[in-house]
């Protein structure tokens, strides 16, 4: 199947699009781009996205899908800078539930975010089912529990004590929403994926009046494959838990930014 279509009229023959093509898809002859033969396209629509006059199209990523950018950068240095540091997470959270809409667009925003070699993979399971929610907090003391006199982590017994004694929950910190990534058990690169889909879940977040936190406690012990709890969501038999991530609106507002240790960073010229 023939990837690539150059609308020649168009094009500059100015060899952007086969300088940024990471797969060496495109390569540049006298009368513009040409796909060449044995390679394998990533479908990260570069070639299409850079194209100044727009003489490129890629059917795996058509120009007809790509919206247009205005300009570059959207935001100035100062904004993105605040934007960034103004993120906290957030282990307080309102007793109000998330609606589906503000929780369809963050995934969203998930899912744009970059993955090894454009590999994505990775879907989303959005649990607002409060009894599922407490039953995993459970679940995860009890895993915890098992280990008290060789926890995995220094914190596991204080963990089990206060929700034992006093009902505190430090595992999901009664967060209305939690959103696992998933991705196929012989996937590579899942967790690696998640990662990066997850940070950019989290920054969008604020932009939503929405607070987050990594769950990693939960996650410990999904990856841990304790099988209550990964039962408890009924995945499907060839998909694992690659994160958790806790989702409300937060209960408390930060005035400050917080600073962080002295900054280290040397050059080799």
């Amino acid at each position: 199947m023939e990837l690539i279509k150059v609308d020649r009229l168009k094009c500059k023959k100015c060899g952007i699009c086969a300088a940024v093509c990471p797969s060496i898809v495109l390569g540049m002859e006298e009368d513009g781009p040409k796909e060449l033969k044995g390679t394998n396209c990533i479908e990260c629509g570069q070639c299409v996205a850079v194209c100044p006059s727009g003489a490129i199209d890629n059917v795996k990523t058509s120009i007809s899908k790509q919206e247009e950018l205005k300009e570059f950068p959207v935001i100035d240095e100062k904004l993105a800078e605040l934007f960034l540091r103004s993120r906290r997470s957030i282990r307080c959270y309102k007793n109000v539930p998330v609606e589906d809409d503000k929780l369809v667009k963050l995934v969203n925003i998930a899912h744009f975010a970059p993955s090894a070699s454009n590999s994505q993979n990775i879907s989303y399971i959005v649990v607002k089912d409060k009894k599922i929610l407490k039953k995993a907090t459970e679940f995860v003391i009890d895993w915890m529990e098992a280990q008290i006199d060789n926890p995995s982590h220094w914190s596991f017994p204080k963990q089990v004590k206060d929700y034992r004694e006093k009902g505190i929950d430090k595992i999901l910190r009664d967060a209305p929403t939690l959103i696992l990534g998933v991705a196929p058990k012989e996937f590579k690169n899942g967790r690696e994926n998640t990662i990066f889909s997850f940070s950019y879940m989290e920054l969008f977040a604020t932009a939503l009046g929405l607070g987050s936190c990594f769950a990693g406690l939960f996650e410990m012990c999904a990856f841990d494959n304790y099988e209550p709890l990964i039962d408890l969501f009924k995945l499907q038999e060839n998909m694992v838990i690659t994160g958790a991530v806790m989702v409300g609106y937060p209960k408390y507002k930060y005035k400050r930014l917080v600073d962080r240790n002295e900054l280290k960073v040397s050059f080799i010229k």
